[in-house]
């Protein structure tokens, strides 16, 4: 059985502990709102152009001129997986999450004899894929020095991506990161990034006529700023999702740890009172013993 002292400093210890997870739910607490009102505010901007996106993908008569991230290589043997995650660790299964997703498509995509690589942004993502695919990382993007998420920082984070997909013989480039829905649920998405997933059949408009297209100046240039531009709006997208999400994911899990901390303290202090109360009885008992053998 535990001494007293070492009770004491048990419960010493959770306590300290638990005024840490305290002041670190309410940070995140009070960082949540601002990251969730930038990513809900980005969502229908990114939504509506890569609809734009896709619609022109549609539209499009695809030819040997057509720009590579529009009409592709016309293969689909080399993906390369862009996984978001963030450079902090304490905020529950947010990480492990988008790994887990990351982990199974690429599982998918190998067993279809397809040759698979990552591009990583954020740290906490690295351990596991560098473990899993040691050889398979072609990029592990820094972003320990953001402090706050800017459209420049998705914006060099695409150059990046677009020149090694236009470049390294990538065909299909893929995106995952979180989707912010509430503190308690971040729901792990994958998003095709390039070349620009055609629309859906369902999504064709009703009666199957689609309205003209006229470029001005001209397609070329148009979809030469377009194109590029849409792939950072997803990434930007993607990091304000992800941080809405790191922010609710860690009050969450800071808020479980606050109470798990409380109910140990109970309990230790339980055995502290019982575990006195013995040392007590004891010396009464030996106090008494001695007097009558007197």
């Amino acid at each position: 059985m535990a001494s007293l002292k070492a009770l004491k400093g048990r419960i010493a210890s959770v306590k300290s502990t638990q005024k840490i997870t305290k002041a670190m739910k309410m940070v995140a607490a009070a960082k949540l709102r601002r990251a969730q009102q930038a990513a809900e505010a980005g969502r229908p901007y990114a939504t509506r152009l890569q609809e734009v996106m896709a619609s022109l993908a549609g539209r499009v008569v695809i030819g040997p001129q057509s720009p590579k991230l529009l009409a592709g290589t016309g293969k689909q043997d080399t993906h390369l997986l862009v996984v978001c995650t963030s450079d902090r660790g304490l905020a529950g299964a947010f990480n492990s999450n988008i790994v887990r997703a990351a982990r199974k498509a690429a599982d998918d995509l190998q067993r279809q004899g397809k040759t698979v690589y990552f591009y990583l942004v954020g740290r906490k993502g690295r351990a596991v894929i560098s473990r899993l695919f040691p050889r398979q990382i072609v990029h592990d993007y820094d972003t320990s020095g953001i402090k706050q998420v800017s459209f420049a920082d998705a914006q060099a984070i695409a150059a990046d991506i677009v020149e090694r997909y236009t470049t390294d013989g990538i065909d299909v480039v893929h995106l995952f990161c979180a989707r912010f829905q509430s503190a308690l649920v971040q729901e792990p998405t994958q998003q095709q990034l390039m070349p620009v997933p055609m629309p859906a059949a369902e999504a064709a408009p009703a009666g199957g006529v689609s309205a003209a297209v006229e470029y001005e100046p001209d397609e070329e240039d148009i979809l030469a700023e377009l194109l590029p531009r849409n792939v950072a709006v997803q990434i930007f997208r993607a990091l304000l999702e992800n941080a809405a999400s790191e922010q609710g994911s860690r009050m969450t899990a800071m808020d479980n740890a606050t109470r798990n901390a409380g109910d140990m303290i109970n309990r230790l202090s339980i055995q502290y009172n019982r575990t006195r109360q013995a040392a007590i009885t004891t010396e009464l008992v030996e106090i008494i013993s001695g007097a009558e053998a007197l």
